[in-house]
């Protein structure tokens, strides 16, 4: 399936049972969640979906289990996040032929590459699929800025179509679009620059929060895109306080308890990750109660698939 790279992309988190396996039906109970909210693709082994405990194996099970739970409604994206070039390479390689319809990738994981060698990963790894890529660019959490320069040399390869945006200056966005026009699709990665991001022409938005809450993230994204701004912004302001869960780094943890408390996931998370307690977990219970105490109601036709995506 053709991927847009426009709209709302859940970078979906992956469920656990106490024994430590994968939990396909509550995964399931998620995914359906999103789809019944309008979202425009998946992001599959994420950091969100704790990509660094998943084994190779687990993950494909999840991209193929992914693959017949949505039936070709909307395109599928393996996250690819590895040390090495040739595991990266025979990992997209092997997800082609599953049937992702393309991919995301992190830069050199454990290596601080500099700017040819994380150049010279991403096209290596670019020229070896006929995949769409998404390049994410996180120097915040990743310590490698993928810079416009960087980017000039990336645009050679056809397949190198987009950016998730997570360098938390908004300004990148315009000059991103002085420099290449529309050649490099912009995806927001930071759930609490989403709107001003979408505002300053993000096509899409590489979510977290949806996890939880899949119709207003969905629903802020199409009344941007409609001109909408004031409704948009009513419901952008409510979400904000909770959409900055995502900057954490126990983001996992934090959006798993929400989406528990939104009835469509759970919490159990690998180690060394800990589910949270005392303390810290009634301030971020209090964050998410508090929200859905003043949940709004938000505008007809504004999310479901039903409605055509602006």
């Amino acid at each position: 399936m053709k991927v847009e790279w426009k709209g709302v992309y859940p970078a979906i988190t992956t469920k656990f049972t106490v024994n430590d396996e994968l939990d396909l039906i509550a995964y399931d109970k998620n995914i359906l969640a999103q789809l019944e909210a309008g979202v425009d693709g998946l992001i599959l082994g994420g950091s969100l979906g704790e990509a660094s405990v998943l084994s190779e194996e687990e993950k494909f099970v999840l991209l193929e289990h992914t693959i017949d739970v949505v039936e070709g409604k909307i395109p599928l994206v393996l996250n690819i996040a590895e040390q090495s070039t040739k595991t990266a390479i025979s990992i997209a390689q092997r997800a082609e032929r599953l049937g992702a319809d393309g991919l995301m990738l992190l830069p050199p994981m454990r290596y601080k590459a500099d700017d040819s060698e994380t150049v010279t990963f991403f096209k290596e790894i670019a020229k070896s699929t006929s995949l769409p890529v998404m390049i994410y660019n996180n120097p915040v959490d990743y310590k490698i800025e993928v810079t416009l320069d960087m980017f000039s040399a990336l645009a050679e390869l056809d397949n190198i179509r987009a950016v998730k945006e997570s360098t938390r200056d908004v300004a990148n966005i315009t000059r991103m679009k002085n420099r290449f026009g529309d050649r490099f699709k912009i995806m927001c990665g930071v759930d609490p620059l989403a709107m001003e991001s979408l505002v300053m022409g993000a096509d899409g938005w590489v979510a977290g929060l949806v996890d939880a809450f899949p119709r207003e993230t969905v629903s802020i994204y199409r009344l941007v895109k409609a001109g909408r701004h004031d409704e948009a912004l009513a419901i952008y302001r409510w979400f904000h306080p909770v959409l900055e869960l995502d900057i954490h780094p126990k983001l996992v943890q934090y959006i798993k308890l929400a989406e528990v408390m939104t009835g469509i996931g759970t919490e159990t998370v690998r180690s060394p990750r800990l589910v949270i307690e005392g303390v810290e977990r009634e301030k971020v219970l209090k964050i998410i109660n508090d929200a859905l105490a003043v949940r709004p109601e938000l505008p007809e036709g504004s999310w479901g698939r039903l409605t055509v995506t602006v």
